[in-house]
Order: structure tokens, then sequence, then C-alpha cells
């Protein structure tokens, strides 16, 4: 098997919020758009499908569902100057930078429909 691509799927209420959020925010660019359908797509990173719920495409048994306990990693190279640039675009936080045992250092912010994005960067293995 070969994969040609990844995406990731997630149904939100407002498309169009969640796909702003990330073309103006994260870099990601439109490739396809419909009523409750909006596909993303940015070179270096999965691309990101968001769907309305309650869209007919969905299954029934998911259809009404929300996207929730879905948080979305970008691994990035500066984590502070990606922290300072997000807060002077006035995007809120809602993590604040922090780093972890294991040396994970992270952040978060929260899209207009409580998608989930994480910024990761990992401590150097003699930092830790």
């Amino acid at each position: 098997m070969k994969i040609a691509s990844t995406a990731v799927s997630l149904t939100v209420d407002d498309v169009p919020a969640s796909a702003t959020f990330l073309t103006r925010h994260f870099g990601f660019q439109e490739a396809m758009a419909a009523e409750g359908f909006a596909s993303l797509v940015r070179e270096d990173a999965a691309n990101v499908i968001f769907l309305q719920r309650g869209i007919e495409v969905l299954p029934d048994g998911l259809r009404d569902q929300h996207a929730a306990g879905v948080i979305i990693a970008f691994t990035v190279d500066d984590l502070e100057a990606e922290y300072e640039r997000l807060q002077d675009e006035g995007v809120s936080i809602t993590l604040p930078l922090r780093e972890e045992p294991w040396g994970e250092r992270l952040f978060q912010v929260t899209d207009p429909n409580g998608v989930v994005l994480q910024l990761v960067s990992w401590a150097a293995p003699d930092n830790r």
C-alpha cells in the first residue's frame, strides 16, 4: 500500500469559522469547499477537512456528533516565536506554554468551534 496523502476530518457547527481560523493563523489554503464542507491543505502538514454537523455524508451514528477529544498537534521549529505571533494576532492561548517532564514543550489554542490546536517542540535531551 502507498498512501498518497493524509487528512483528518472534523465535524463542527460552523465550517467557515474553522476554515478561516486555519487559513488566517496557520497558513493552510482552501483546496475545495462547498456548503457544509471545506478541505484545507498545507504542503508540510496533513490535510484538514471540516464537515458541518448534520451533513448527510456522515454516517447516521456520527451525523450529529461534534468533534471532541481531538487535538491537532503541529511540531514547529521555534515554539516561542509561534506563541508570540499568535498572541500578536489576537489568538487566545487556551493552554499556556509549558514543558512536560518527558521533554515535550507545548501550548494550545482553540478555534471558534472548540477544535484544539497544539503547537509542540521537543527539549534537547540534555536539557531535560
